[in-house]
């Protein structure tokens, strides 16, 4: 092939959405959005309306609780220590039990703080998933 094909041509001389002067106008309107990290739109008509006065916020997290996303029966540190626990054992690691869910951890490199909540399972029980662990370490689950 040569190279009269375009083939090797830059990607501005091979383009033919729109010239190197439509080019330049495109980047210059969006200059603004990218300075001031907000929408600068001419036409407010486009803009998204901002809450309403005495309307609740729906980006807020009230005393930094997760409305909404908490399941009945459990509070924010069962939630969180649940997730925690949940994001250093794998599926592959139940049926099992305790000092070999805390081995698990330790392969996969869990924290010390997980490592030791591990640590606190009652031996001899066998547990099927990490619900079970929750529940055996003393936390609420969901009702």
């Amino acid at each position: 092939m040569s190279e009269a094909d375009d083939q090797f041509a830059g990607a501005s001389s091979r383009s033919n959405k729109h010239s190197p002067r439509v080019d330049e106008e495109l980047e210059h309107e969006i200059q603004g959005m990218l300075k001031a990290d907000r929408s600068t739109r001419a036409e407010e008509w486009r803009e998204v309306e901002p809450v309403a006065e005495g309307e609740p916020d729906i980006h807020a997290d009230p005393a930094g609780t997760l409305v909404g996303g908490t399941p009945v029966g459990m509070d924010h540190d069962a939630v969180v220590a649940r997730a925690e626990i949940a994001r250093w054992l794998v599926r592959a690691d139940f049926p099992s039990n305790g000092p070999d869910l805390v081995e698990a951890a330790m392969d996969h490199r869990a924290p010390d703080a997980v490592v030791d909540e591990l640590r606190r399972l009652p031996e001899g029980e066998t547990y099927e998933r990490v619900g079970d662990v929750v529940r055996a370490l003393g936390y609420p689950t969901e009702t």
